[in-house]
């Protein structure tokens, strides 16, 4: 198993910036792709950004020349710098880890751009 616990959430006002930190702990070995979730209320949720071990990355169209993953795979981390973010960005933020069919969570982190 895979434990997941997010940090960094919190509001800022449009055009500010947020970083979002996840650390992985128990069965990390395991782990293939690490990446960042939203949802925001009303819709599903969607994927953001993640990366592989290899450092391969995927972005939503939405976030892309905005937001920056990075990973840390001798730390077990994922952090996800936000900048020019939008009112469209608010959402619960969720850290992803998937290994084959299994995918592990973290609580989530709420992230709020509004004036």
């Amino acid at each position: 198993q895979v434990q997941l616990v997010e940090s960094g959430g919190g509001l800022v006002q449009p055009g500010g910036s947020l970083r979002l930190s996840c650390a992985a702990s128990g069965s990390t070995a395991s782990i293939n792709v690490m990446g960042w979730y939203r949802q925001a209320p009303g819709k599903q949720r969607e994927l953001v950004a993640d990366m592989d071990t290899r450092g391969y990355t995927t972005y939503a169209v939405a976030v892309k020349g905005r937001f920056t993953i990075s990973r840390d795979n001798a730390q077990n981390t994922v952090s996800l710098q936000m900048n020019s973010l939008k009112a469209e960005d608010t959402a619960v933020y969720y850290c992803n880890a998937k290994h084959s069919i299994t995918n592990y969570w973290g609580q989530g982190t709420q992230v709020t751009v509004s004036s």
